[in-house]
């Protein structure tokens, strides 16, 4: 353990150079930093967003519903570059004032109606389409019970063990034990369920799995962070168990793609506005395309 201490002083200030992955773009008020209007496709629904996992639980969410055969739930998925700073552009902030992605405009009804968060944006989606929320009580509200417990659940993932493990300008024992230990009790109370159930409200397929499987499912891949050894994420066989049966869902696998900046340029669709962008827009094909011009 590090000898070093630090005493907070009376009163905080806003240091610019603390360091950091997201530095440059982590700041103590709110509100636009420049005018930046939205772009509009031709679709009822607009998704604002980043491929990130909180923006594919809705990618996913949204390519479940098309597959139902849901029309309606047809989208434009536009890129937000959270590094660059978009998510501070007035646009934005019109629709989402605590600039996250992903954010979702819904241009069907007589005036645009703004949802924000991703958990609210399921559950939006879920009502308006009457899709993945069971309609049983019990199975409705255990499937409630775990969105939002992956609501509670994920910022100690993510803003805890992420930022410590693989941002933080410098490695701070403390506090990677304090969220390894938390990620890993999340992780069993995961496993614990999913060893007597096939799904997270049971037998149904839902909003909460959708809502989870991004954050989790990757974690139990090692894939978030570059953690998994560090984790031993594989001795977790419920949940792995359960991350492989949605990752094969055709539906999961296009959702996954739509806004992804990272990995294989065959697996990135930057922006989405109709469904054979799948087979003609993904990365691999644009950069060939740009070569050859």
């Amino acid at each position: 353990m590090s000898s070093e201490t630090y005493t907070p002083p009376k009163v905080w200030q806003w240091n610019k150079e603390s360091g950091g992955r997201f530095a440059n773009i982590n700041r103590p008020i709110a509100g636009p930093t420049h005018d930046k209007e939205l772009p509009v496709g031709k679709h009822p629904l607009q998704l604002y967003s980043l491929g990130t996992p909180n923006g594919v639980k809705v990618t996913v969410m949204l390519e479940e519903l098309l597959a139902l055969g849901h029309r309606g739930a047809e989208y434009d998925a536009w890129l937000i570059e959270i590094g660059k700073g978009d998510q501070f552009g007035s646009g934005f902030v019109a629709i989402n004032p605590n600039s996250k992605i992903p954010a979702l405009l819904d241009r069907s009804g007589s005036k645009p109606r703004r949802v924000f968060e991703s958990g609210s944006i399921l559950l939006y989606l879920a009502e308006k389409f009457g899709a993945f929320l069971p309609k049983d009580p019990d199975k409705r509200t255990e499937a409630l019970n775990w969105l939002f417990w992956q609501m509670g659940s994920a910022p100690y993932l993510g803003g805890g063990f992420g930022h410590f493990y693989a941002y933080a300008p410098t490695k701070i024992e403390y506090a990677i034990d304090r969220f390894a230990m938390e990620t890993k009790r999340q992780l069993d109370v995961l496993d614990r369920h999913l060893a007597e159930h096939e799904y997270m409200a049971g037998d149904e397929y839902s909003v909460a799995d959708m809502a989870i499987w991004p954050w989790y499912g990757a974690l139990a891949k090692g894939l978030l962070y570059g953690g998994g050894e560090f984790l031993q994420v594989q001795d977790y066989k419920h949940v792995n168990r359960w991350t492989n049966a949605i990752g094969e869902r055709p539906a999961v696998k296009r959702g996954r793609m739509v806004n992804r900046m990272q990995g294989d340029p065959k697996s990135q669709l930057r922006e989405r506005h109709d469904a054979s962008d799948f087979d003609t827009k993904t990365q691999d094909k644009l950069d060939a395309a740009s070569s050859t011009t």
